[in-house]
């Protein structure tokens, strides 16, 4: 008897000090099983450039060892510390660069998507998140450090969700975001 199709997921929670990555594969249904969790790390003293090279060739040779059919990653949209969501944009760039290369679709999640998917509340705090990501993939303890046990939750919501059929720039909207993206486009138009 044939085995049923399995497809390789990875999710990515992306940033400039730690980029955490978890692959699940996703079977028929809902069911997800766990295949492997991790964060790259750079080192805050070197140089900008450095850091950047650094976690793209370990994202570089996950994508090529691993060989996913889709790729998430948390989109992070608003955040008072703007050092930090330059890290997660630049990062970010680089996994969609990569997977471009490698002709692998790239879906954006927002937490409180991710949230809702997982948890089932997009106001979920991050140890209901982390449980239950320990739940449905029957871990024996959380994925340390945080930065893991998000990427394996935006892995899952990717299995669960889909996201190739999905189109990057409405789908990571907010209502306000789509709001005003179509109050400029109509504002271009009485010109």
């Amino acid at each position: 008897m044939p085995s049923k199709p399995t497809t390789t997921v990875i999710g990515f929670d992306p940033g400039l000090t730690r980029c955490g990555f978890g692959i699940v594969e996703k079977g028929s249904s809902r069911q997800v099983s766990y295949l492997e969790v991790g964060v790259f790390l750079s080192d805050k003293e070197a140089e900008l450039s450095s850091r950047i090279a650094s976690i793209g060739d370990e994202v570089a040779d996950l994508l090529d060892r691993v060989r996913p059919e889709q790729v998430a990653i948390e989109r992070l949209f608003a955040q008072q510390n703007l050092h930090s969501v330059m890290g997660v944009a630049q990062i970010s760039g680089v996994i969609v660069y990569l997977a471009h290369q490698r002709n692998i679709p790239v879906t954006f999640y927002t937490p409180t998507e991710v949230k809702a998917a997982v948890t089932g509340s997009g106001r979920a705090n991050k140890s209901q998140v982390s449980n239950m990501v320990m739940q449905i993939l029957k871990l024996k303890e959380i994925p340390k450090p945080a930065d893991a046990a998000d990427a394996l939750a935006i892995a899952v919501t990717l299995a669960w969700r889909g996201g190739k059929e999905r189109p990057t720039q409405i789908s990571s909207e907010t209502r306000a975001q789509e709001k005003w993206r179509t109050a400029i486009a109509s504002a271009k138009k009485t010109r």
